[in-house]
């Protein structure tokens, strides 16, 4: 009896840890710098991006981020918008 447990508990073990292994199929396309040039691009998830030997550190970078708004509202917070129109290495 105490048999039957002991299998059944490692079967739902092996079955759980198995599951549990599941990953990024392709880890290495973990970017996408939004172009609107179809010709030069790979396309990924819905927008044709930039090749990515060809990205550099500014296409990252969006001036603004860093400057205070203005907090005097009723709850006292601020959004800065930034999307993939204003900063293309959005994906």
């Amino acid at each position: 009896m105490a048999l039957k447990y002991f299998v059944l508990t490692i079967a739902i073990l092996a079955v759980v840890t198995s599951i549990s292994h599941a990953s990024d199929p392709s880890p290495l396309q973990d970017f996408c710098v939004a172009v609107n040039d179809s010709k030069s691009a790979v396309f990924v998830n819905g927008k044709f991006c930039k090749d990515p030997k060809d990205v550099t550190a500014d296409d990252f970078f969006r001036p603004g981020l860093n400057v205070p708004g203005n907090t005097s509202n009723q709850l006292g917070s601020v959004v800065t918008a930034c999307l993939d129109s204003t900063l293309q290495a959005f994906l």
